[in-house]
């Protein structure tokens, strides 16, 4: 028998009704809570904390687990795509790892042909060298161009100058593709509308085994990233086609005028897509594995510019200035995140050392409500994702501990890490790009 199709808006009314019914559901729970906080704190904070740490979370991850639960991305038409693309690499002092990135272009699975641009920008290594060896070994067709302003942007745009092809991609230095990654994402955008100028591939974590702070964040990507990522893709709405791994129509980024001069220059020029119409899809099959930061320095320097590069793209394009429904909706959810953040680092925290003491003033049973909401919406992408990494011939990684961590512990340590990168976007404060 043939499943109904439902269309795209009607999934995202379904899951708006079902979510709100939830928010409903919790405010009515809650009404005791708020009561004995409010004689506490006052009702403005009470208000506050009761929103910011239960109400809004369990809101969105309702939305997103009711979204999922619907998610039925069709199959890619084109399996076997021959277009000419262009693989563009900003480099900076990756002289070690160059080498195993261009392998693994030249281990591509793709019948069309593969040209590759990498931008040295500005290394104080033999990057350059090294590239070009290793293009000599693999027989890849090879460009090395040099761009001593440093930032990743000047480096992509130095690059997009030479780019030829009607499509290209862009990869970290120290990202490595699956033998299949360009087949299945070129293949996506040939089977796409259109409108469709851009595809997010899905990222994981090469270096899981590296730290307890890789191992944390090996399930960020696995779990966490792909789902806000299939849950955009829903709505054709990806709001960030990462730098790291993404597939673009040339001519389209070169009339955006390339990457702006900002930190979040990839979330930036996908919010320029989306306010020019165009769609942005994302191909949870096209895998590629990045380093991640191996210590906690690393990572909130890294994660509190992803927080700065959120308020610039907010600052770029306002949430209701989008020309579409779903992406009016998705950015204004990232319009709330700054509220959530700061809740969770001046109440939740704080909570929990008290709850640890006898006082359930601020975290106690009701706001773990949450919980399994989220382990729902994390178990229903844990079994999708064990199925598309076997038709990748992958295997899932036993990681207890990191599991644990990152349920646990994850959204304490990344929010205090986003405040301070919205503090540093608010004052202005000077941008690291390395």
């Amino acid at each position: 028998m043939k499943k109904r199709y439902v269309p795209v808006i009607e999934k995202f009314r379904m899951s708006h009704r079902l979510s709100v019914l939830w928010l409903l559901c919790s405010i009515y729970i809650s009404r005791t809570w708020f009561v004995d906080l409010r004689e506490i704190v006052g009702w403005p904070v009470a208000a506050w904390i009761v929103t910011g740490i239960a109400l809004i979370p369990g809101y969105f991850v309702s939305f997103m687990l009711f979204s999922l639960l619907m998610d039925r991305q069709p199959p890619i038409k084109v399996q076997r795509p021959r277009e000419p693309i262009t693989v563009l690499i900003a480099a900076w002092n990756e002289e070690r790892g160059i080498r195993d990135t261009l392998r693994q272009i030249h281990m591509q699975d793709y019948d069309g042909t593969i040209e590759v641009i990498v931008v040295d920008n500005h290394s104080r290594d033999r990057t350059a060298d090294a590239a070009l060896a290793a293009a000599e070994e693999f027989g890849l067709s090879l460009r090395v161009m040099e761009e001593s302003k440093p930032g990743k942007h000047h480096a992509l745009n130095t690059g997009l100058e030479a780019v030829r092809t009607p499509y290209m991609v862009t990869l970290d230095a120290d990202t490595l593709l699956h033998k299949d990654a360009l087949r299945h994402i070129v293949g996506r955008m040939l089977s796409s509308p259109d409108d469709v100028c851009s595809v997010a591939g899905a990222i994981l974590v090469r270096n899981c085994r590296d730290s307890l702070w890789t191992k944390i964040q090996e399930w960020d990507y696995f779990l966490a990233i792909a789902s806000v990522k299939r849950l955009q893709g829903l709505y054709q709405q990806t709001l960030v086609s990462q730098g790291a791994f993404s597939l673009y129509k040339t001519g389209v980024v070169k009339a955006a005028g390339g990457w702006p001069d900002v930190i979040g220059e990839d979330i930036v020029l996908t919010w320029k897509f989306l306010h020019a119409g165009l769609k942005v899809f994302f191909e949870p099959t096209a895998v590629a594995f990045t380093t991640v930061p191996a210590t906690f320095k690393q990572f909130a320097i890294q994660r509190s510019r992803w927080a700065r590069g959120m308020i610039e793209g907010l600052k770029t394009v306002k949430p209701w200035e989008q020309p579409s429904v779903y992406a009016k909706y998705l950015t204004g959810v990232n319009l709330m995140m700054p509220f959530v953040d700061v809740a969770f680092t001046l109440f939740w925290i704080p909570g929990l050392v008290m709850a640890c003491f006898g006082f359930y003033w601020i975290v106690g049973p009701l706001t773990l409500l949450v919980l399994p909401l989220t382990l729902l919406c994390y178990g229903s992408l844990y079994l999708y994702q064990k199925r598309v990494f076997r038709s990748l011939d992958l295997k899932v990684r036993q990681n207890n501990i990191g599991f644990v961590l990152f349920l646990l512990c994850y959204q304490m340590i990344m929010s205090p890490i986003s405040v301070w990168g919205y503090v540093q976007e608010l004052l202005r404060l000077k941008r690291v790009w390395r």
